[in-house]
């Protein structure tokens, strides 16, 4: 993917600048292989990174999907996606099924065991973020969750539009 140009040079505003390095603190943190090894060892599943990643988006949306719509919704190569399946299924985590609007292509989707995964996993994720938050106020934390939702819901829309702008 080739970086799309600057449209503009002139210097953010300091609260912006606040929010970027926080927010690389954040992503820096989430993204350490330590962390997601604690994560899969309290959860009980074994699968690296980019697996469990996929495991945690097929759970959000249990309709069987194309392994190329999938990669495309995950912003990755087809082949990267195939990769994981592969290791999502060998584990017993997925099944492929014909797709039945196109039986040369296929679907993937959890099985129950892919879905207890993915619920353990996510359930330790939130564990982690509540004891992080323990000493925050009720009203602290909906605030975080208010704001937070709003600013990936934009960023996404904004990341939406990038690739809208770059395509035409």
């Amino acid at each position: 993917m080739t970086p799309m140009p600057p449209t503009s040079l002139s210097p953010a505003s300091g609260e912006v600048t606040e929010i970027e390095r926080h927010f690389n603190r954040l992503t820096l943190h989430s993204g350490r292989m330590r962390r997601h090894e604690q994560i899969m060892a309290a959860s009980g599943v074994t699968l690296d990174r980019a697996a469990a990643g996929i495991l945690r988006h097929l759970s959000s949306d249990p309709s069987p999907q194309r392994p190329g719509v999938l990669a495309a919704r995950l912003s990755v190569e087809a082949s990267h996606v195939t990769r994981q399946l592969g290791q999502l299924e060998k584990a017993g985590y997925l099944v492929r099924t014909p797709d039945p609007d196109d039986r040369r292509a296929q679907r993937v989707h959890l099985t129950e065991a892919g879905l207890s995964a993915a619920r353990r996993v996510r359930e330790v994720s939130r564990r982690s973020i509540d004891q992080a938050l323990a000493e925050w106020s009720p009203e602290d934390r909906e605030r975080l969750a208010a704001l937070f939702g709003r600013m990936v819901s934009d960023f996404l829309a904004h990341a939406e539009t990038e690739v809208q702008e770059r395509g035409s």
